[in-house]
């Protein structure tokens, strides 16, 4: 069955939007650099360990070294300009500084790494900017508008002014922020507010520019200037907060000034202090020399990186894709989650849960779905297509139909086995109380559970109400359990559907901290708020609508099956499998791999403290201070890789959400 939301929009406008350019992995000079390096180590190092002449592993290692190494060099070099030491330099300097004393391989992949984890980074960030031009392709590119005198015009949509009247067409996108004037329609707006379903428009009623109208046609008046719709307040959003949001750095990164300066300083200092004491320049050279091997941070760059990469790896086995070192570390620092309704917490898709036949009509509850499936099969809505759906399911077969006709905002009706079958909207349906169970009650039932009801009448006498709903993830409860537990604090739900549907789900899941009816603006202010209390918040979220909010949190985290690809590229991690438990899952590897890397510290700092402390205090033969750096450096490396392996995966247990329907008896 065809979707309104896929049908062809007429010429000139623009019914869905067009596929956005993006930002070529190899376009950018970092990944070129980077992918260099790697190739040229990964064919030096065989010739090396299997001891080839010296030329041939050298050549490629020195190219390694240039490819590699010359942008953090360069960066380095521009930042002391401007009197900053930072780590870029030093790496490049202790990379140089192993060769020049045999420890070529050493100095080769710390370039590697380093010049490896500029790519990544480099990549994120032009793809999250694909992602937010991206979003402005939401708003269709031109606008029919209505003339003075009642003619029709075709304008481009960012030269509609406030109070001009477009006219929108069944299939077309929305141009402006506006207001309903004449017409009714439902409108898909799940990129403004998340709502799993269109939402019934008439005079009166506010729409959004980008949202995608139905089956009916619609008078709006221009309320908004183009540049201050919704749509480009969230572009907006999304950029201030990717611009501002401090980015939180590794624990050596937050002390490499004074580690830098304090080892250039000392490795100086050991060079001069014995040669103007009458010492031998040879002697001191080598002193000085070894004490900046010994010194260096190897060991504390991979005390770091091999927990974080392995607990990445470890979370990519599992269906997620933390995008850095930097997130998987800041994962383990939330103490607040807040979680989207639709398609987070709940599948995003509409489906029948109940299906309530009305006892005196004395049909069972098969042949009520299977008129009503029958009667919706011709239609283009969502509801029709989760009604038809549930039939299908139950491998009920429906016949086809005459005389359909389709009302938007109330419903479909069809001639089906020569009766007149209508299905639609209570309100637009009206009916009189039956015997035993009033058509009301069951009405009031569905919608007292947070469900969409759905009249079914025979012949205009009602026979059946259906119960829509999106359905909650069977997961759901025990993600918000598990959350709960590592936060100390229940999650908060935020989402742009109405309070009855948000407050019901949150009394299944066991959320008790409701936001309902934001808009993009109001769900970062919420977060605003949250932070500004002095929390670090994760948000989870899956459309365009969450997209402000993933990007101004300490941490964002997107359901990967469903969507957007703004919130894709703006979040800091994927669940690729749209398996809810991973989310306290990866949280919890997360602080597993800051508890190893504080480890690895330790370790790494005893092992300098001691070899330094040798080196200056006695006489530390180069071999055994090599040997002491690099023994502390496999040590560090081996540790952190315990994160590879299957165990090290927390399992939190989920379990199915029990329904409470009662049928009316």
């Amino acid at each position: 069955m065809t979707s309104a939301l896929a049908r062809p929009a007429p010429p000139g406008t623009s019914a869905a939007p067009e596929p956005r350019r993006r930002t070529k992995v190899f376009a950018l000079a970092e990944a070129r650099w980077a992918a260099s390096a790697l190739i040229l180590f990964v064919m030096a190092l065989p010739l090396y360990l299997a001891d080839a002449p010296a030329w041939t592993w050298g050549t490629l290692f020195a190219l390694t070294y240039a490819t590699g190494g010359w942008e953090p060099g360069w960066a380095g070099l521009k930042a002391l300009a401007d009197k900053t030491l930072d780590v870029d330099l030093l790496m490049v300097v202790a990379a140089l500084g192993a060769a020049a004393i045999g420890q070529v391989l050493d100095g080769a992949l710390l370039i590697v790494i380093f010049a490896t984890s500029g790519a990544l980074e480099a990549v994120a960030t032009a793809r999250t900017a694909d992602s937010v031009r991206g979003l402005l392709d939401l708003a269709p590119a031109t606008a029919t508008r209505l003339a003075g005198d009642g003619t029709e015009e075709t304008v481009p949509a960012d030269r509609l002014i406030v109070g001009d009247t477009v006219v929108v067409r069944p299939g077309e996108r929305i141009g402006a922020d506006g207001r309903v004037i004449d017409g009714a329609s439902e409108v898909d707006q799940a990129t403004i507010t998340g709502e799993p379903l269109p939402v019934v428009k008439r005079t009166g009623d506010e729409v959004f520019a980008g949202t995608l109208n139905g089956t009916g046609a619609l008078r709006v008046t221009v309320e908004r200037d183009p540049s201050d719709s919704v749509i480009s307040r969230i572009v907006a959003m999304v950029e201030e907060a990717s611009r501002t949001k401090a980015p939180t750095q590794l624990f050596i990164e937050k002390v490499e000034q004074r580690y830098s300066i304090g080892m250039v300083a000392a490795t100086l200092a050991v060079f001069a202090v014995p040669l103007a004491f009458g010492a031998d320049l040879t002697g001191s050279l080598l002193r000085a020399m070894t004490f900046m091997i010994v010194a260096s941070p190897c060991a504390v760059v991979l005390a770091t990186m091999p927990p974080l990469l392995s607990a990445i790896a470890n979370a990519g086995r599992h269906g997620v894709l933390i995008k850095s070192a930097v997130v998987m570390e800041r994962l383990g620092q939330i103490d607040r989650v807040a979680l989207d309704k639709t398609g987070t917490l709940t599948e995003g898709a509409p489906q029948v849960t109940d299906v309530r036949p009305l006892p005196a009509a004395g049909l069972s509850e098969d042949e009520v779905l299977r008129l009503a499936a029958a009667a919706e099969h011709p239609s283009e809505h969502p509801l029709a297509r989760a009604i038809t759906d549930a039939a299908r399911d139950r491998g009920l077969a429906f016949p086809s139909v005459a005389d359909f006709a389709s009302t938007p905002g109330t419903g479909v009706s069809a001639t089906v086995d020569g009766r007149l079958v209508e299905v639609g909207s209570p309100e637009r349906l009206p009916t009189s109380p039956s015997d035993g169970c009033p058509v009301a009650d069951l009405v009031e039932q569905s919608e007292s559970q947070g469900r969409t009801a759905v009249v079914v009448r025979v012949d205009g006498t009602t026979v059946g109400v259906l119960g829509i709903a999106d359905r909650v993830r069977p997961d759901a409860a025990a993600t918000v359990s598990a959350l709960t537990s590592l936060t100390g604090t229940t999650p908060i739900l935020v989402t742009g559907d109405n309070p009855r549907a948000a407050h019901r789900l949150a009394g299944e899941v066991g959320i008790t901290d409701v936001r309902a009816d934001l808009l993009p603006q109001d769900k970062v202010a919420a977060i605003k708020e949250l932070e500004t209390a002095g929390h670090r918040v994760l948000v989870v979220g899956d459309g365009v609508n969450d997209a402000p909010a993933l990007a101004a949190a300490h941490t964002g985290i997107a359901m990967g099956r469903a969507g957007s690809d703004l919130a894709l590229e703006t979040a800091d991690a994927v669940i690729v499998r749209d398996e809810l438990t991973t989310v306290p899952a990866a949280i919890a590897l997360s602080r597993r791999a800051r508890r190893l890397v504080t480890q690895n510290l330790v370790i790494a700092a005893a092992f300098i403290t001691v070899l330094v402390v040798w080196d200056l205090l006695g006489h530390l033969p180069l071999p055994l201070g090599v040997a002491g750096h690099e023994g502390s450096t496999v040590l560090v490396a081996l540790n952190g890789l315990r994160l590879l392996t299957t165990s090290a995966w927390p399992h939190p247990e989920a379990s199915s959400t029990p329904t409470d329907d009662q049928p009316c008896r």
